[in-house]
């Protein structure tokens, strides 16, 4: 699974051996920060592009944005060092956390001053599927679209309250699934050519502004529970010093100094109003769904032994009962 998983991670790791300007965390002269591919990379250095070059100026070390084909591109780099920090969706933080010494220090904040988004399944506008529950139900005629294995709302989410919930295979349950970017789902929804898909809804938001008749193609018919707004992470042998002016730089963004208004229309085109303190906690609701999902597999293995299942389990209630006093 998980060579399949990281199938683009050798890719990216190349791409940054190959790059001059790489950095170590011990090498404090470029710091590279990592942007998980929700939509195409030219949309993402556009809208990301002038914050890091602000950056640059603020801390006093040049930032490098750098942009993987997929999220396990920028999870690896930050694992062998070679990605500094960057910004995740929950899942992929909670695996820069977990295997690439990651550690999340701040949050985005929405437009509204929510600090949280959504999952959504959306149709072609004349879709004659109304309803998750049609969707389920006409499965095997429909294409599918999902997101990157790592990504909270293109794949978790929906993994755990649409499938598993209802005891569906989605590897099995459709015609055809596709994995893509949110960003592609929704495209591809609007142009007809699959028929349902996953896409997050800040994504949907981004859509909406910059191509409006294309978000007109797309009806919604499911939305998740709220997920905690996407954090940054950053590596934790930054030196202590470099972590306290990154911070600094985010919690001011487009509130404080000079530039502020022109920070602040530069938040709006990330559908941001800012940025807020945060750490590895928020990524507990995540750690739970991942930990219901495994115990819902073990529960239904008929190829395990009662005392190999009931000591699996037994591990998985302690860690549940675990996160839920943290």
């Amino acid at each position: 699974m998980f060579a399949k998983l990281f199938s683009g991670a050798a890719i990216a790791m190349a791409m940054l051996a190959a790059t001059a300007s790489v950095a170590h965390a011990d090498d404090a002269k470029v710091l590279n920060f990592g942007i998980i591919s929700t939509e195409s990379s030219q949309n993402l250095k556009q809208d990301w592009q002038p914050v890091l070059d602000e950056m640059s100026k603020r801390i006093g070390i040049k930032v490098t944005g750098f942009f993987a084909s997929d999220y396990a591109g920028i999870i690896e780099g930050m694992r062998f060092g070679k990605v500094q920090m960057g910004w995740f969706g929950n899942k992929s933080a909670m695996e820069a956390v977990d295997r690439a010494s990651g550690e999340v220090f701040a949050h985005v904040v929405n437009p509204d001053g929510t600090s949280g988004y959504y999952s959504l399944v959306g149709v072609q506008k004349d879709s004659p599927n109304k309803s998750i529950e049609d969707i389920l139900k006409n499965a095997k005629n429909l294409t599918f679209g999902i997101g990157d294995p790592n990504s909270t709302s293109g794949y978790l989410l929906p993994n755990y309250y649409i499938f598993a919930k209802n005891n569906v295979d989605a590897k099995t349950a459709f015609k055809a699934i596709r994995t893509s970017n949110h960003e592609a789902n929704i495209l591809a929804v609007a142009n007809k050519q699959i028929d349902a898909a996953v896409f997050a809804s800040d994504t949907m938001d981004r859509i909406e502004e910059r191509q409006p008749a294309v978000a007109k193609e797309v009806r919604i018919v499911w939305k998740s529970p709220l997920i905690a707004a996407d954090p940054l992470v950053w590596r934790k042998d930054l030196p202590a010093d470099t972590k306290n002016k990154i911070k600094e730089f985010f919690l001011s963004y487009g509130k404080t100094g000079p530039n502020a208004a022109q920070e602040k229309a530069q938040l709006a085109k990330l559908q941001y109003s800012g940025f807020a303190v945060s750490s590895d906690a928020q990524l507990n609701p995540i750690r739970q769904l991942e930990l219901f999902k495994q115990k819902g597999k073990l529960e239904a293995d008929a190829n395990l032994s009662a005392d190999e299942k009931k000591t699996k389990l037994d591990d998985i209630n302690r860690k549940l009962s675990d996160l839920a006093k943290s």
